[in-house]
């Protein structure tokens, strides 16, 4: 497994989110190395009224304006932080949101951060459970994740498998649109059994 480079991702956000299924998220810590496969990602082109660049830049979603590669974290639903990976040229706003991963290595420190979670799986399964497990948080807001630092994309261990479409979990602006991307069959793909076939 390697870095990706800025170069290898796609310049749209929709092509952009089915592009990281199966690609890896790493963490690199000071007591070792964390890391998962993209299971499930969320798309937030320009222009969509459900994404936070819908209304312009702001100092909260700055790093959203970034060009792609980079990481926007910000905190949801007053509990947890999620992150995104910024999917458009500079000055303009779109994002993918990453909503699981199927771990591949760390797992034990993974779970320390999600000790309800029993089965590998569970442990980040969600956007919410995947920052924790990774333990992103804003410190992370606007890194540059193709460059050297500790948290970055890289290749994909194994190719997925079909990948799914469908419409997004948890939103109710723009909720009919198919711009979510899963791995057909991975049981750490969140959501009801329906958007999991």
């Amino acid at each position: 497994m390697r870095r990706l480079r800025r170069s290898e991702l796609p310049t749209a956000t929709l092509e952009l989110a089915r592009f990281l299924v199966g690609k890896t998220l790493v963490h690199d810590l000071p007591e070792g190395r964390i890391s998962g496969r993209i299971v499930e990602t969320e798309a937030y082109p320009p222009g969509d009224a459900a994404g936070h660049a819908f209304r312009g830049e702001t100092p909260r979603n700055r790093s959203l304006f970034l060009k792609r590669g980079h990481a926007y974290v910000y905190f949801a639903y007053g509990s947890c932080w999620l992150l995104n990976v910024t999917s458009e040229e500079r000055g303009v706003g779109g994002g993918v949101l990453v909503r699981g991963l199927e771990p591949l290595e760390g797992f034990e420190v993974m779970q320390r951060r999600n000790r309800k979670a029993v089965r590998i799986c569970d442990v980040a399964r969600g956007p919410g459970r995947l920052a924790a497990a990774l333990q992103i948080d804003k410190r992370y807001d606007g890194a540059d994740l193709c460059v050297a630092g500790p948290l970055w994309l890289g290749t994909a261990a194994w190719p997925p498998k079909a990948v799914g479409k469908s419409v997004r979990i948890g939103i109710t602006r723009a909720a009919h649109r198919r711009f979510r991307f899963y791995e057909r069959g991975n049981p750490c793909v969140s959501g009801p059994a329906r958007l999991r076939a």
